[in-house]
């Protein structure tokens, strides 16, 4: 599986797989037969599936998949979380590996130490400390956009 937030770097992941001559299908929220789709990930038809993010978020049992790819952060930890829990069901007998692209120097660099403060925000909220506000603050997009 091949998650992005973004569909246009999906299809062109899309492009070069099939460039390749590599096996793919793809959803997303225009897509038409997604029950088709799913089953032909499912029997092996096609090695890849490539989903965007918000489309293959909820709904879908894929234990079919060992490798899970996001190929670009999102702010929100828990999007990505129930994105990789697509393979992690009940029924799933292997290991899943789980690879985030992330360059240096880069805004998605940025997105993850963010998503760090606020799994840190977070844990100190469960574990009994102070409560605070743990949307985006004015902050926050400047030290993404800086």
């Amino acid at each position: 599986m091949v998650f992005s937030q973004f569909t246009r770097f999906l299809g062109a992941a899309r492009d070069r797989l099939e460039h390749a001559g590599i096996a793919c299908v793809y959803l997303d929220g225009t897509t038409r037969n997604r029950k088709r789709v799913i089953e032909e990930f499912k029997t092996g038809a096609a090695p890849v599936f490539l989903i965007s993010l918000k489309a293959g978020g909820f709904g879908l049992n894929l234990t079919e998949a060992d490798y899970c790819i996001l190929l670009d952060p999102w702010w929100n930890p828990a999007a990505e979380a129930q994105a990789v829990d697509r393979a992690h069901r009940i029924g799933q007998t292997r290991n899943v590996m789980v690879y985030r692209l992330v360059a240096r120097n880069t805004i998605e660099e940025k997105v993850m130490a963010l998503q760090a403060r606020k799994a840190e925000l977070f844990a100190g909220v469960m574990d009994g400390g102070e409560f605070a506000s743990a949307g985006l603050t004015a902050a926050d997009i400047r030290e993404l956009l800086s």
